[in-house]
């Protein structure tokens, strides 16, 4: 009989039969939980979500416009749409981790009494763990060396947890650990040797709305709205093709998000994906829905358009802009009037700046107005420059893929401060990267373009009630016939 977990009390398991009647009423969230399992999984500018909120904590920069926006934010449990079951793409996968399976050993299970857990303390090695339980060291060289996942808990971190099933006459029974969120890992003495196996944690992904105004900043008011720190960075990933999070924020701007949590056991462990989002800035609308056309999920417009765009706007977490492009500017060190061909983004010293596209690097070096400097060439005659870095990670020759990290935010050469000077040249002319028009990447194809369709309709719909889109103003008698038939 398969051994159970720690907890094996009536009330854990009535939890566990009362977890289950709610996963089997969620039917469609099933299906959409499992469908934007990996988030953006092998795609290069996922980096920018690892690399943190360097900036975003810092607080975005707004400049105030209109009338001030009233803060309306709200995060409530959401029922899916059963419809989300036809969009689903390719197999399921398991999330437990296979093991060596082996028959459970003759002696009865543990109580909970019987497990004697250990929390691992800075500094302390497993070794010192079973001296400290009166277990040899040979036992624990016999359990590391049977199986590769066993092998694995040599390398053991602070608040890791080890479960002992000890008896006063046969001694070590049994150990168990977390081999990963999903799955406990057992160690089991039967007779004279050790046997492993896994055995599922279950896991519920918990759909979750959220939506706000910005009144004071994107994270202050994100924050507001019940959204994490990865999460408010995750947002911005998304529609970081599109807007400029340094210079495009308004009051009054909005937002709204559809997206997972997953708890186990009654416990919140991490958010998830999100499944769909909205952000409605100076009047415009960006909306993003997540979908896997089978090399991997990826976020793409209504229309099957993809977020992901050639180059990105900013190439790094922002504090704030201090210079924008200007070329009519009065540089602020030799207080001559020469062009300011770019966009000085203001950060910590060490902040990581990323290249904003696949290129080739072509200079890396040092110059006493430029400091330490990047230049890339990317396709389409485009070069992208980054000036003033205190450390440089690339050198000449080398790939770099979008949302590689290629060096530091410094102050080298004629700067006032810690920035970023960035520069965005098309056939050889300085464009404002802000603004310039950046390469689309290829659409969905047509065959998931029905699929696609129904999954947004949805998702969409539930936007709707957070934040609803943007109605343009007619400007004219033709604009009024292309809004409504009657205006």
């Amino acid at each position: 009989m398969t051994r159970k977990s720690m907890a094996t009390s009536g009330r854990t398991r009535a939890h566990r039969v009362m977890t289950s009647v709610r996963i089997e009423l969620a039917q469609g969230g099933r299906f959409l939980a499992r469908h934007c399992a990996q988030a953006f999984k092998s795609r290069p500018h996922i980096s920018l979500a690892a690399t943190g909120l360097v900036a975003l904590g810092l607080v975005f920069s707004l400049v105030p416009s209109g009338p001030e926006g009233s803060p309306a934010a709200r995060v409530q449990p959401l029922e899916l749409p059963k419809f989300a079951e036809e969009a689903r793409k390719g197999p399921t996968t398991d999330t437990s981790s296979p093991a060596h399976e082996a028959a459970p050993a003759d002696y009865p299970e543990p109580t909970t009494q019987d497990w004697q857990i250990v929390e691992i303390r800075p500094g302390q090695t497993l070794e010192r763990v079973f001296r400290d339980l009166g277990l040899d060291a040979g036992l624990l060289h016999e359990i590391v060396t049977t199986t590769e996942q066993t092998r694995n808990l040599a390398r053991i971190r602070p608040g890791d947890e080890f479960a002992f099933d000890i008896h006063p006459e046969d001694g070590f029974r049994a150990l168990r650990t977390e081999l990963d969120e999903d799955a406990w890992l057992y160690v089991e003495r039967d007779q004279d040797r050790l046997l492993t196996r896994t055995e599922p944690r279950h896991l519920e992904r918990r759909i979750v709305e959220a939506s706000g105004t910005i009144d004071a900043s994107l994270y202050t008011d994100a924050r507001e709205a019940g959204l994490s720190d990865s999460m408010i960075m995750r947002l911005a990933t998304i529609f970081g093709w599109d807007i400029d999070f340094a210079l495009d924020i308004r009051d009054g701007d909005r937002f709204a998000l559809i997206y997972e949590e997953v708890w186990r056991e009654g416990e919140h462990l991490r958010d998830g994906d999100i499944l769909a989002a909205r952000f409605i800035n100076r009047g415009e609308s960006f909306e993003a829905v997540r979908y896997d056309a089978g090399n991997g999920p990826d976020y793409f417009a209504p229309d099957g358009r993809p977020m992901r765009k050639a180059f990105l706007r900013t190439p790094l977490n922002f504090a704030r802009v201090s210079s924008n492009f200007n070329p009519r500017r009065l540089h602020p060190v030799t207080r001559r009037v020469r062009p300011h061909n770019g966009t000085d983004y203001a950060a910590n010293t060490g902040t990581p700046v990323w290249a904003s596209g696949d290129g080739t690097v072509i200079e890396a070096g040092y110059s006493r107005p430029n400091g330490n400097y990047i230049f890339i060439k990317h396709g389409n005659n485009i070069v992208t420059r980054y000036l003033h870095l205190s450390k440089k990670l690339v050198k000449r020759g080398d790939r770099v893929r979008q949302g590689q990290s290629i060096g530091h935010v410094g102050s080298t050469g004629l700067a006032t401060g810690p920035h970023l000077h960035y520069e965005f040249l098309l056939n050889g002319v300085h464009r404002n990267p802000r603004t310039v028009d950046l390469p689309p990447a290829d659409p969905l194809p047509a065959e998931h373009m029905k699929a696609f369709g129904r999954l947004g309709q949805g998702l969409l719909a539930r936007l709707d009630n957070l934040a609803p889109p943007v109605t343009l103003l007619a400007q004219s008698d033709k604009d009024c016939e292309q809004l409504s038939n009657s205006c």
